[in-house]
């Protein structure tokens, strides 16, 4: 069966505000990913701190990108229902990724199975922007900028950022390819 794109409750008009990066970001992270990892329990292959609240010093909408990678993607009774007790809500269910957020709109849990293209993308993005303090400064202005601008659409707001994002991931790519193994992202592996 093909799954088409399915955004649950429709297109959304918000303002986009950007603020300074918050210190408590990364400790609020490591605990709702440890409340992931408890109610979902083995099948969190893994789960990890993405988006640029992920990364120290950058600016951000006040918004926790988590990432959650389980083995089948479609048996979504191992991890929507478990993630439905933390008050998560399934927002998009696509081919290879669902995304569920809280009501407050103050998480977005992204569930991607093992080992695919996203994944890494996502990780080396994260981590690329950690060490490099002139795409990290890139990206933030990027953000402020086009968060400037009224959109009727949050997923327009973010296709604007997408031609940054890729000449930032190109960097983050050829930056990836010559770590040793062990900078390798600790989600392409199985351990949670």
């Amino acid at each position: 069966m093909e799954l088409d794109f399915i955004l649950i409750g429709g297109r959304e008009q918000r303002e986009i505000v950007i603020i300074d990066y918050d210190d408590t970001w990364a400790s609020t992270a490591a605990s709702m990913a440890q409340k992931i990892k408890d109610c979902v329990g083995p099948a969190a292959l893994s789960v990890e701190h993405i988006g640029s609240t992920s990364v120290s010093g950058l600016a951000a909408k006040p918004v926790i990108d988590m990432l959650l990678v389980v083995d089948d993607i479609d048996d979504e009774e191992s991890y929507i229902v478990p993630l439905e007790s933390l008050g998560l809500r399934l927002r998009v269910r696509e081919p290879g990724h669902r995304m569920l957020r809280t009501a407050e709109l103050d998480f977005h849990v992204h569930v991607l199975p093992t080992n695919t293209a996203e994944q890494i993308d996502y990780l080396d993005f994260r981590d690329w922007l950690r060490v490099s303090a002139t795409d990290r400064a890139l990206y933030e202005s990027t953000k402020r900028t086009l968060a400037a601008n009224s959109w009727s659409d949050m997923n327009h707001y973010a296709d604007a950022k997408s031609a940054v994002i890729q000449q930032i991931l190109t960097r983050a790519r050829n930056w990836r390819a010559v770590q040793p193994t062990s900078v390798a992202p600790d989600s392409c592996r199985r351990t949670v």
